[in-house]
């Protein structure tokens, strides 16, 4: 691979091909090349990962273990950046509620199950379970600054989400973003090199560009 490169890992579960496309057009003139793949050593050559998710976390857990890709992607997780998106954000925790699933423990915390039952939206109707549609994602400040791969996209931007379960992070430090549905929750978490949303930037029109172009930029 070259040095610039970026590996989509596919270990037979996510929404693949939207990802990679976006990804893909979002390397566009950049001289960064992308690769799709279900080798592991092709994701220990690239020089930042994409973890895709989509479906349930112990299907998806099983599965990156199944095809031999954990071990790189952990590998990869020391030390390249790495972008989690949606279960791909979810595998990064300790343990997930959905089937009792143990994560991958990069980023100390717990995935839960929205609780909803008896709440109201503004307009009277009731929270649906999964959360389906554009929500508005507030980006988190610590140490007196956002994360750096937010970039020049507005604070408040509207990105896709499909979900029914959320993140707990343990330290508030990591939680890089938060939306609102039924009470806040971490819709984007951050730690070191890794960078992980809740919601589908590749589902996400202009912004969500934007978020995988300045993923391939960051230098952590």
């Amino acid at each position: 691979m070259s040095p610039n490169s970026v590996a989509v890992v596919d270990y037979g579960m996510g929404n693949l091909r939207s990802v990679a496309q976006a990804v893909i057009h979002a390397a566009q003139d950049t001289g960064v090349e992308v690769k799709i793949t279900s080798n592991p050593q092709d994701v220990r050559d690239a020089t930042r990962v994409v973890l895709p998710g989509q479906g349930a976390m112990p299907d998806c857990m099983r599965e990156l273990r199944d095809s031999g890709l954990m071990e790189a992607v952990l590998d990869a997780a020391a030390k390249k950046p790495l972008f989690g998106v949606c279960v791909g954000m979810q595998m990064l925790l300790d343990h997930s509620a959905e089937g009792n699933t143990p994560g991958l423990g990069l980023i100390p915390g717990n995935v839960v199950k929205f609780d909803l039952a008896g709440k109201l939206q503004a307009d009277g109707s009731r929270f649906k379970v999964p959360q389906m549609g554009w929500n508005q994602v507030k980006f988190s400040q610590h140490s007196g600054a956002q994360h750096p791969v937010w970039g020049d996209i507005p604070n408040g931007s509207y990105f896709y989400f499909v979900h029914s379960f959320f993140a707990k992070p343990h330290n508030a430090g990591h939680v890089a973003a938060e939306t609102d549905y039924g009470g806040s929750f971490a819709c984007a978490v951050a730690r070191d090199n890794l960078f992980a949303t809740q919601f589908h930037p590749e589902k996400s029109a202009d912004q969500g560009l934007a978020l995988y172009r300045n993923f391939l930029h960051w230098q952590p």
